[in-house]
């Protein structure tokens, strides 16, 4: 074969072959452009305090994987989170407040994040970026607040707060129930391990919201080991309100945590990835029990410093130098805006953001950075924060460059920020949570479907109710793209003179005590099909008391069935370090129970499910109700 120099062709011929070579290139450079898009990883523990980690000076326990991403980035100084689990996560996902996108509590409905928002899944997939999230996500169960249609291709987890098995726990495996094996926190990571190492050739952006240091408190045993006799030397603030066992757990369960993080580090170095790979690593409020913080005030469930102060790491070791402290205040809300800038894509939606782009800090690059407000906010609770001050949910105001421990109250003698912040919260309590009150009233009388919201608020709101009342919002139903729609018990209603929960926290719960006719469970739901429906029921019953009939309506559809066979397994005993406390259910394996199919009409309405015929003394213990679209 003969090569001619191009110059020697006639023109028409030269200007063809440069229009082939440049559609042969053209994939290759937009592979190698792809490819020179960083990796975003982000880890969350879950109930994690500031002291919770060696970087912050606690001696007690061992994190040098952790500690490893604060050295070789930037550790944010001044992080803040919101004093409970669902809000922070909203704020990561969305860059705004948590009462903006509906979010306002933990369960009942509260967690779920409004279908308007957009997520930071949502802007990486949207550049091309395989997305994945695995552990714990809180922010909606059913299609679509599930995991799968808020920006993530691959999901396993549990969708709600809490979860009751930590060991060979069932999960959610994008939209099907699965009985896993091991250690929760451990498989989560198995599978962020396989997501990496799959997408290893295109960008990815990976979630890994760990599951603990939640409760319950149950770690492996060889961890225990290690803490079960340690004496504990650095306290809480007041040290009299710590137990010491939930410290010890708490603190062997983050280095299980570490070691995993530990695992994911290793092998991105061994795909040699690890220096175009930004990593945050943050917790979604202050610890879950009374233990060192290095003298701040309250913990879990407060505005204080103590409740929603968090570590705050990022590492990116191909622009990020290693070793910096950033000093200026910064929250979840800015992560959305950060992580995007520093991967170079666009935002999806139009919504006004509520956090900053920290880039040019990290980077070190000079900027103008004026002072800012950070909200925290829990109920009615509102908190605020500045560079030097917090106005605490009562008024009070702190210098906490001074005071960190929040001892002396100034405001007094400074009126003048005192009445800046005063006015500051006043107007997010108008914003955010009156308008989110107004909105959820007005919806739920428009609904015309009262019973069950009403009765899930006066369980959930307590004396927060006249600014957090019920949730407006059905429980979903009858997506094609995602037929299988979870019920579970937290979801429910229980009326009747004996019907309860196995405890009074909704998450992870079940209904027992189903020992009247008069005794029914609703869910107030919104059917997206018409279409024929599988019914499942997760039950238990003792063996003599098998055969109880049963009904399911909604609107003029009933189904019927009996609840058999008789199906009565201990209470696990195989899950926890610690025992539990009565306000979490202890566990058991709970069975399928096909009760048939039904047609179910668009609309929204009670899902409601009866006993007829009782021959025993009770009729079943009930954890879920899972509605399946058929094809």
């Amino acid at each position: 074969m003969v090569s001619l120099p191009i110059m020697t062709l006639r023109p028409l011929a030269r200007f063809r072959l440069l229009l082939v070579a440049a559609a042969l290139l053209l994939p290759a450079a937009a592979s190698a452009a792809q490819a020179a898009r960083p990796n975003v990883l982000v880890f969350l523990a879950d109930d994690a305090g500031w002291g919770d980690y060696g970087f912050s000076g606690n001696t007690q326990v061992s994190t040098p994987n952790i500690d490893r991403i604060a050295r070789g980035g930037a550790s944010l100084d001044r992080f803040f989170v919101q004093p409970v689990c669902a809000p922070t996560r909203a704020e990561f996902l969305t860059g705004r407040w948590h009462p903006r996108g509906g979010v306002r509590g933990v369960s009942t409905g509260m967690e779920r994040l409004d279908l308007s928002e957009k997520t930071i899944a949502d802007a990486f997939k949207a550049a091309g970026y395989a997305t994945g999230a695995f552990g714990k996500w809180h922010n909606g169960t059913q299609w679509p607040y599930h995991p799968r249609a808020r920006g993530f291709d691959e999901y396993l987890g549990h969708t709600s707060g809490h979860w009751g098995e930590y060991f060979d726990a069932p999960l959610d495996d994008n939209g099907r129930m699965v009985r896993t094996s091991g250690y929760i926190v451990d498989v989560c990571t198995d599978r962020a391990l396989q997501f990496i190492t799959r997408n290893k050739d295109q960008p990815f952006f990976c979630y890994v919201p760990f599951t603990t240091p939640h409760s319950p408190w149950a770690v492996p045993d060889s961890y225990w080991q290690r803490f079960k006799n340690k004496p504990i030397t650095q306290r809480a603030t007041v040290p009299e309100q710590e137990d010491l066992d939930h410290t010890r757990c708490a603190l062997a369960m983050i280095e299980n945590q570490d070691w995993n993080v530990g695992r994911i580090l290793a092998r991105l170095d061994e795909l040699k990835i690890a220096d175009n790979t930004i990593i945050f690593y943050f917790s979604d409020n202050g610890p879950n029990s009374f233990r060192w913080t290095g003298g701040m005030r309250s913990r879990k469930g407060s505005t204080d410093e103590g409740g929603v102060r968090s570590v705050g790491y990022l590492r990116w070791p191909a622009k990020i130098p290693a070793g910096q402290r950033i000093p200026q205040i910064a929250a979840a809300v800015d992560l959305l805006p950060t992580l995007t800038s520093l991967a170079g894509i666009r935002r999806v939606g139009a919504a006004p953001l509520d956090g900053r782009d920290l880039s040019p800090l990290v980077l070190g690059q000079k900027t103008d950075w004026p002072d800012r407000m950070i909200f925290n906010a829990w109920n009615s609770a509102v908190s605020v924060r500045t560079q030097q001050h917090r106005l605490d949910a009562t008024g009070r105001l702190y210098d906490m460059a001074a005071d960190p421990g929040q001892t002396r109250d100034l405001a007094a003698e400074r009126p003048a920020i005192a009445k800046q912040l005063t006015e500051a919260a006043a107007a997010y309590r108008k914003d955010m949570l009156a308008a989110d009150a107004a909105k959820h009233a007005d919806s739920t009388a428009k609904a015309g479907v009262t019973e069950a919201a009403n009765a899930r608020g006066k369980k959930k709101s307590g004396g927060a109710a006249a600014i957090l009342p019920p949730d407006s919002r059905p429980y979903t139903v009858g997506y094609p793209e995602f037929p299988a729609a979870f019920l579970p018990a937290r979801d429910g209603v229980a009326h009747g003179p004996a019907v309860k929960r196995s405890s009074n926290a909704p998450n992870s719960s079940y209904f027992v005590n189903w020992t009247s006719l008069d005794d029914r469970i609703t869910w107030d739901i919104a059917v997206a099909t018409t279409g024929t429906y599988d019914v499942v029921i997760d039950y238990t019953t003792p063996l003599a008391d098998a055969g109880s009939a049963i009904e399911l309506t909604f609107k003029s559809a009933k189904l019927t069935g009996k609840v058999a066979p008789g199906w009565d397994p201990p209470l696990y005993t195989n899950q926890d370090t610690l025992p539990r406390p009565p306000a979490e259910s202890t566990m058991k394996p709970f069975k399928p129970l096909a009760l048939g199919t039904v047609r179910l009409e668009k609309g929204r309405g009670l899902l409601t499910l009866r006993a007829t015929q009782m021959p025993g003394k009770s009729v079943m213990d009930v954890r879920q109700v899972t509605l399946t679209l058929r094809k």
